[in-house]
């Protein structure tokens, strides 16, 4: 696969590019993330369902249009002010106190009372002057209209009503013209309104979350920045890794041409990861096919680094930033286990184009099938990923999906390896692996 003009065209991001979006895109993720399973949002969203509802809306229209004049509190207030301000109705309440209605009605029940329609009578007797002259006034008429009405029994029907709490409070609420922002329901809406200018509600509102549809597959297992100075304070080692202690880790192969120098051509600065391949002899361990162990010159040095300690997983996403620099060796970011096969080259760099691929083996052969890539500028950073699901795997250079297969996925758990080696068909140079970060995902559950 030739990927020149894909590169040329701008199909394929730029590394910078696609590594500041997907910074950019997994803050934003953790920040959604967060607010999702914030109280905030949940309060939000149950205030939503409440100020938004019809019968919210109908209540507030209501309570904030609805004149003071339309209300039944209203109407009979002004109707008990209206009676209860009527002068003649005062003065029938005023009668009421007065000491000669009741000797007056007193005196009705007595036999006496008849002489008061006799004028003789009356002209002898002051008390009867008295009495008589109650019966002839306005005060009595005034009474005799209201006593027992139906006027003065609305009226105290009225007095009754409007001086209960309830009536007071009610008349007190709806004769206030800013009612609505004394209502629970206001307070509701206060703080829906506040939680709705809060920034992370609005984040989270505007944003889609479809795009992080790829991110919630996965999570992060493993990251390196090479934010350390050396071997022992990481979570690498150099050599191979082997399920015995029984076996040594740090040797190296005698149909290859370099000597694999116990981490000595690995270095950490600037936050990058360097193994360097060096034109120099040296008398090393290498095991032979044949002989087994054996001390064996070599013209190169360069190392090999497994990283079981950081991660070791069967399934995932691994990606890493690395540049290949160097002509007549390979460099290599690869995936292994506890047995030589299966093993998953993510990216193998020869010095002309990058092979992926994955190595395993049936009851009869050893199977790799793997394919190559052109048009790379490899002296630049690439990221160059694997995704690995129980069904197929599938490799890409930056953004770009360069391989895929069904074939020989494995289903035992695997770790990274970094190493740079050279072939006992390659000419030999010097040269240098450089790895900004690397990193591994595994799927959620």
């Amino acid at each position: 696969m030739n990927l020149f003009w894909k590169r040329i065209l701008g199909q394929m991001q730029s590394t910078s590019k696609m590594e500041a979006q997907f910074a950019v895109l997994n803050a934003d993720f953790r920040r959604y993330v967060s607010i999702e399973e914030s109280k905030e949002l949940a309060e939000y969203r149950e205030l939503f369902d409440k100020v938004k509802s019809a019968d919210f809306k109908e209540k507030k229209r209501v309570l904030v249009n609805r004149k003071y004049k339309d209300t039944q509190e209203y109407r009979d207030m002004r109707k008990f002010e209206k009676l209860n301000g009527d002068r003649k109705i005062a003065l029938y309440y005023e009668t009421l106190q007065n000491p000669l209605l009741a000797e007056y009605l007193e005196s009705r029940k007595r036999p006496e009372y008849m002489l008061l329609s006799k004028s003789n009578e009356v002209k002898k007797n002051p008390d009867l002057q008295r009495l008589k002259k109650f019966e002839r006034s306005k005060e009595y008429k005034n009474y005799m209209r209201f006593h027992n009405s139906y006027v003065i029994k609305e009226l105290e029907s009225l007095r009754e009503k409007v001086t209960t709490p309830e009536f007071q409070a009610a008349n007190a609420f709806w004769s206030d013209p800013c009612r609505w922002d004394k209502t629970d329901e206001a307070a509701l809406e206060r703080r829906f309104n506040e939680l709705a200018e809060n920034e992370d509600i609005k984040f989270y509102e505007k944003t889609d979350g479809n795009k992080f549809a790829r991110l919630r597959l996965y999570q992060q297992t493993f990251h390196d920045s090479f934010d350390w100075n050396s071997l022992n304070a990481s979570r690498w080692e150099s050599g191979f890794n082997y399920p015995s202690d029984k076996f040594v880790g740090n040797h190296s192969f005698t149909n290859e041409k370099q000597a694999n120098n116990n981490g000595d051509n690995v270095s950490v600065y600037g936050g990058e990861l360097s193994i360097y391949t060096r034109k120099e002899r040296k008398l090393a361990l290498a095991w032979d096919k044949v002989r087994g162990f054996v001390n064996h010159q070599f013209e190169y040095t360069s190392d090999v680094l497994h990283g079981t300690k950081g991660v070791c997983q069967k399934e995932g996403y691994f990606r890493a930033k690395i540049r290949f620099e160097g002509k007549g060796l390979t460099q290599a970011f690869w995936l292994t286990g506890e047995h030589i096969l299966p093993h998953i080259n993510i990216a193998v760099c020869d010095g002309k184009s990058i092979e992926v691929g994955t190595h395993w083996a049936t009851k009869f052969e050893k199977k790799y099938t793997s394919t190559r890539i052109t048009g790379l500028k490899l002296n630049e950073y690439y990221i160059y990923s694997l995704e690995w699901t129980a069904k197929e795997l599938i490799w890409r250079i930056n953004n770009i999906e360069v391989f895929r297969t069904t074939e020989g996925v494995p289903t035992e758990p695997l770790f990274p390896m970094l190493s740079a080696f050279i072939a006992q068909n390659q000419k030999g140079g010097e040269g240098v692996m450089q790895v900004d970060w690397i990193e591994a995902w595994c799927a959620c559950k």
